[in-house]
């Protein structure tokens, strides 16, 4: 049976929504990568929300903090990233909830809505017979990573590219940690990975979700417009070209 007590934390990785998923902003705009990533965030929070253990925010700069007391969940620990790149800031901040007493500690981010309270649960019960867990993202990233006796230094590794989950779970056992995986999952990374996510989400009832799944459907219901509205207009500028090309010959 999976258990989850106290001392052991979910910590979740995070940055106000507007500073958010920026790689989606060329096909999005500011703004709607904005309220996708509030969205994610609210289904993450959610998550934080059911755990049966110690939930942490982690915000992205020590700025963020006041941002994240305002998220609503008042039992929640905060504790704002330190360091570099995201490996230095994982081992900072893995270091200092060790400190603190965390027994075992499972890091999310925002990017994997299809997770949940039980996949969760079941990672962090892993670690009682494993030194790390790690959830694969089918473009060859992580969706979740759990550690007890912690992290070998992250800093070198490939963040951000198809290669990190490869590369982490070599680091971790050329340490000498077992390495145990959980599953593989769709991850959002790219605009082309909305439609998937919308049906994915299917009849998802946790609230968050439904937020998340109506928004998409309204989204790729304007996107889906949008591509009509640009086919009229290019064939409206066909057919004005044809007629000007025949007027022209007309008049020859």
């Amino acid at each position: 049976m999976a258990m989850v007590r106290e001392h052991d934390a979910l910590v979740l990785f995070c940055k106000p929504p507007e500073r958010s998923k920026q790689r989606l902003v060329p096909a999005l705009g500011e703004r709607r990568t904005a309220e996708l990533a509030g969205r994610l965030l609210d289904c993450a929070l959610e998550d934080l929300a059911g755990w049966p253990g110690s939930a942490v925010l982690a915000p992205a700069d020590p700025g963020d903090g006041v941002w994240a007391a305002g998220l609503g969940l008042e039992s929640a620990g905060i504790l704002c990233q330190r360091g570099g790149n995201l490996g230095e800031r994982l081992n900072d901040i893995d270091l200092r909830l060790r400190d603190e007493g965390y027994r075992k500690r499972l890091y999310i981010g925002i990017d994997c809505p299809l997770l949940g309270v039980p996949s969760l649960t079941a990672a962090a019960s892993a670690l009682d017979e494993a030194d790390v867990v790690l959830g694969a993202a089918e473009d060859g990233g992580v969706v979740f990573m759990g550690t007890g006796p912690g992290w070998p230094p992250l800093a070198d590794l490939p963040w951000s590219t198809e290669r990190l989950a490869e590369a982490l779970a070599g680091a971790c056992e050329a340490a000498g940690l077992r390495v145990r995986w959980l599953g593989r999952w769709p991850d959002v990374d790219r605009a082309a990975d909305l439609g998937a996510l919308a049906a994915a989400l299917g009849d998802d009832a946790r609230p968050a979700r439904r937020r998340l799944r109506d928004w998409l459907g309204d989204r790729l219901d304007d996107r889906a417009d949008d591509r009509a509205d640009d086919r009229l207009e290019d064939g409206l500028d066909d057919r004005l070209q044809r007629q000007e090309y025949g007027q022209r010959q007309d008049g020859q």
